[in-house]
């Protein structure tokens, strides 16, 4: 089970492959974090933020949970309006991961 609320019917091939890797990351707070938001914005999200996004699905889980966790600082690549974007949605809606 992915937790995953959003179909990928009528998605593109690189959003639905997206919205999949964004559930099945490795360590389950990233499947949460990235999953969520996926679920939410991978739709609107713009051909120069989905190269960004894939970008970010690069980098190690638990790097990627410390910064949207605030304990280690975001590298400037990796701070990028979609990092952020993620970020502040993980952290608007409240939801532990």
């Amino acid at each position: 089970m992915t937790g995953s609320t959003r179909s990928s019917e009528g998605l593109d091939a690189r959003r639905r492959r997206l919205l999949f890797r964004s559930w099945h990351r490795g360590i389950r707070e990233m499947d949460l974090i990235m999953g969520r938001f996926a679920d939410a914005h991978i739709a609107d999200l713009a051909d120069a933020e989905l190269d960004d996004y894939e970008k970010l699905m690069e980098e190690r889980d638990h790097d990627m949970l410390a910064w949207v966790t605030g304990t280690v600082a975001v590298p400037v690549e990796c701070d990028t309006v979609v990092f952020r974007r993620m970020r502040d949605f993980h952290l608007r809606n409240g939801q532990s991961a």
